[in-house]
């Protein structure tokens, strides 16, 4: 089996070794490690592969050797500005101050523009916030101070603690868990070694983490503005969010169909907006269906009583509900942002008793047809690609109506709302490509009109405003 070790690189000489001595006595083979002092001087990543029991008698040697760190400590790195004199001494006062409290400063940014007045920054650590408010009461006395409200992700103030510091600030705007915020650090580190492969600067990567983090939460509550469309003749609705997958919704007068279900942390934000837009919104039955498996998509999917998808889609979502690496997780380059979205989206491994199969993708051919669905007036014809976003990537065709759901085989890029289109950027740079083989996504979105008979089709795309295709 794997573990990934968290541990503390002590200050001397030979500490990497006896590391690696401990893992070699037990037989244990090193898989991954990630040091960069740079970006935190202390702490250590190490991959191992071994025995269970070796695993746990290595992380008891490493704990006492005090390798291993713990529970993650409440210590952040918080800018402050104080407004100073630009004479001699002016500083010492603030600087007793600090040493009273008995902060660190791990931050000092200063310099004299001849205005008779300095601006002097300094970064201090800080573990307990009521001892902050008193600092912050003694030292206004001496001058005008500001706290300056920075991303830690976007300016090195402390590479002592910088892993540290940045999970617990996501953590405590997000509430997370003491798992899920050693989930967040090893893949956050994941990230960013696989991209200082490709020679990306380290910090970006986390700049971009944590502007996930900011995104999802600036878009709950009244922040969920999304874009919404109906097309009257088929009873539909449309609903781009901020953030996440547009749901899809039709109005069949004894049930809502949903195709698509968005973020799982957006659930009460969607449906209420669907009350407004839909009467009696909470009377109906809701089934979905379902275009493919990645995270953005498949949010809270025990709240329908029956989920249309494809074989492989459902197998993949039953594999990822029992412990086992879905599709993407499978690939190195795609795992850690995954699950990094499964923690800051809320999401919830779904029960899979609802689940009712489409049909099973035959072997050859980029678009494949694998069964059919009817609701009321609506008949779809359903295809299966290739797997060129993800496996189980599935196409609804709509004949009569003429309209197409495509999932994320095809987005209208092109034309999504401000919030979506800034949010569409993390996932491409973090995972280097949405599509597990960019080559064969792009022969797959070709296959798509060829299914199609000549004539106009409304294109309903998994991100991005509905648009009409002349074929």
């Amino acid at each position: 089996m794997n573990k990934v070790f968290t541990t503390v690189m002590p200050d001397k000489i030979g500490a990497f070794l006896k590391a690696a001595e401990i893992l070699n006595e037990l037989k244990i083979n090193i898989l991954r490690v990630s040091y960069n002092k740079a970006v935190d001087s202390t702490m250590l990543f190490i991959e191992a592969s071994g025995d269970e029991g070796a695993l746990c008698e290595a992380e008891k040697r490493l704990e006492k050797e005090g390798y291993i760190k713990g529970e993650l400590t409440g210590e952040n790195v918080i800018l402050m500005e104080f407004y100073l004199s630009d004479e001699p001494g002016a500083l010492l006062p603030v600087l007793s101050v600090i040493n009273e409290f008995k902060f660190n400063i791990s931050y000092i940014n200063s310099r004299s523009e001849g205005t008779g007045f300095q601006n002097f920054k300094m970064g201090l650590l800080v573990s307990d916030e009521k001892k902050f408010d008193e600092f912050k009461k003694s030292v206004s006395e001496l001058c005008p101070i500001r706290v300056i409200n920075y991303k830690s992700s976007e300016k090195a103030l402390d590479n002592t603690v910088f892993y540290v510091s940045f999970v617990n600030d996501i953590s405590k705007k997000m509430s997370l868990s003491r798992d899920e915020k050693r989930e967040l650090l090893i893949n956050s580190n994941l990230i960013m070694q696989l991209l200082e492969e490709r020679n990306l600067p380290p910090f970006e990567v986390f700049g971009f983490i944590g502007k996930f983090s900011e995104y999802i939460q600036s878009a709950k509550g009244e922040g969920y503005i999304p874009r919404i469309t109906h097309f009257e003749e088929i009873d539909l609705t449309v609903i781009e969010p901020p953030c996440g997958s547009n749901v899809t919704v039709f109005n069949l007068k004894d049930k809502l169909l949903f195709v698509d279900a968005g973020f799982n942390c957006y659930k009460e934000e969607l449906f209420d907006v669907l009350r407004k837009e839909i009467p009696d919104f909470d009377k109906y039955d809701k089934e979905i269906l379902l275009t493919h498996s990645d995270v953005d998509h498949i949010g809270f999917l025990d709240e329908f009583k029956r989920v249309y998808l494809s074989e492989n889609t459902a197998l993949n979502l039953i594999n990822v509900s029992n412990g086992k690496k879905g599709y993407r997780e499978e690939i190195a380059s795609h795992s850690p942002y995954v699950k990094i979205s499964k923690i800051l989206s809320g999401y919830r491994y779904p029960t899979c008793k609802n689940f009712k199969i489409i049909g099973k993708k035959q072997s050859g051919g980029l678009m494949s047809y694998i069964g059919s669905l009817d609701f009321g007036s609506l008949s779809f014809e359903v295809y299966e690609g290739s797997g060129g976003h993800v496996r189980g990537e599935t196409v609804f065709v709509e004949r009569k109506k003429r309209f197409v759901l495509t999932g994320d085989i095809f987005i209208n890029i092109k034309d999504c709302i401000k919030a979506q289109s800034e949010f569409n950027k993390i996932a491409p740079y973090l995972m280097s490509s949405v599509d597990s083989e960019p080559e064969l996504a792009a022969r797959v979105r070709r296959e798509i009109k060829p299914l199609l008979d000549k004539g106009k089709w409304l294109i309903l795309g998994g991100h991005g405003a509905p648009c009409y295709w002349d074929v």
